[in-house]
Protein backbone atom coordinates (compact mmCIF):
# COMPACT_ATOMS: atom_id res chain seq x y z
CA UNK A 1 0.00 0.00 0.00
CA UNK A 2 2.98 2.42 0.54
CA UNK A 3 3.79 2.16 -2.96
CA UNK A 4 -0.28 3.85 -3.78
CA UNK A 5 0.66 6.25 -1.22
CA UNK A 6 3.47 8.26 -3.17
CA UNK A 7 3.20 11.33 -5.08
CA UNK A 8 3.52 10.98 -8.80
CA UNK A 9 3.13 13.47 -11.62
CA UNK A 10 -1.03 13.43 -12.85
CA UNK A 11 -1.95 14.87 -16.58
CA UNK A 12 -4.67 17.43 -16.64
CA UNK A 13 -7.26 16.48 -18.94
CA UNK A 14 -9.27 19.20 -21.47
CA UNK A 15 -6.44 21.19 -21.29
CA UNK A 16 -4.69 22.88 -24.28
CA UNK A 17 -1.25 21.05 -25.31
CA UNK A 18 1.44 23.24 -24.72
CA UNK A 19 4.51 21.47 -25.44
CA UNK A 20 6.85 24.56 -24.20
CA UNK A 21 5.19 24.37 -21.02
CA UNK A 22 3.59 20.90 -20.52
CA UNK A 23 4.89 20.02 -17.38
CA UNK A 24 4.52 23.24 -15.65
CA UNK A 25 1.03 24.06 -16.59
CA UNK A 26 -0.56 20.86 -17.23
CA UNK A 27 0.95 18.40 -14.59
CA UNK A 28 0.64 18.23 -11.12
CA UNK A 29 1.76 15.89 -8.14
CA UNK A 30 -1.11 13.51 -6.97
CA UNK A 31 -1.14 10.32 -4.58
CA UNK A 32 -4.13 7.72 -5.33
CA UNK A 33 -5.34 7.81 -1.85
CA UNK A 34 -5.57 11.58 -1.17
CA UNK A 35 -8.15 11.48 -4.71
CA UNK A 36 -10.19 8.52 -4.80
CA UNK A 37 -11.96 6.22 -2.22
CA UNK A 38 -11.30 3.00 -4.44
CA UNK A 39 -9.06 1.87 -7.18
CA UNK A 40 -10.26 -0.96 -9.55
CA UNK A 41 -7.24 -2.26 -11.59
CA UNK A 42 -8.47 -4.79 -14.48
CA UNK A 43 -5.63 -6.65 -15.62
CA UNK A 44 -6.87 -8.30 -18.90
CA UNK A 45 -9.88 -6.64 -21.18
CA UNK A 46 -10.83 -7.18 -24.33
CA UNK A 47 -12.01 -5.58 -27.52
CA UNK A 48 -15.62 -4.15 -27.58
CA UNK A 49 -17.45 -5.99 -29.94
CA UNK A 50 -20.31 -4.37 -32.67
CA UNK A 51 -23.86 -4.22 -31.97
CA UNK A 52 -26.21 -6.63 -34.05
CA UNK A 53 -28.15 -4.52 -36.58
CA UNK A 54 -31.72 -5.63 -36.24
CA UNK A 55 -35.06 -5.09 -38.45
CA UNK A 56 -36.43 -2.38 -36.32
CA UNK A 57 -32.70 -0.27 -36.18
CA UNK A 58 -34.04 3.44 -38.59
CA UNK A 59 -32.18 2.94 -41.84
CA UNK A 60 -32.55 6.83 -42.04
CA UNK A 61 -30.70 7.35 -38.49
CA UNK A 62 -27.04 8.31 -38.19
CA UNK A 63 -25.47 5.73 -36.54
CA UNK A 64 -24.56 6.35 -32.52
CA UNK A 65 -20.37 6.61 -33.54
CA UNK A 66 -21.87 9.51 -36.14
CA UNK A 67 -19.31 11.47 -37.16
CA UNK A 68 -16.56 8.88 -35.66
CA UNK A 69 -17.76 5.79 -37.49
CA UNK A 70 -18.46 7.48 -40.87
Amino acid sequence: MDVLRAERLERAIGVVYLPQSELRSHCFHASMPGQFDAVVHIDRTRAVEPLERTSAWRTDEAPETFPAGV
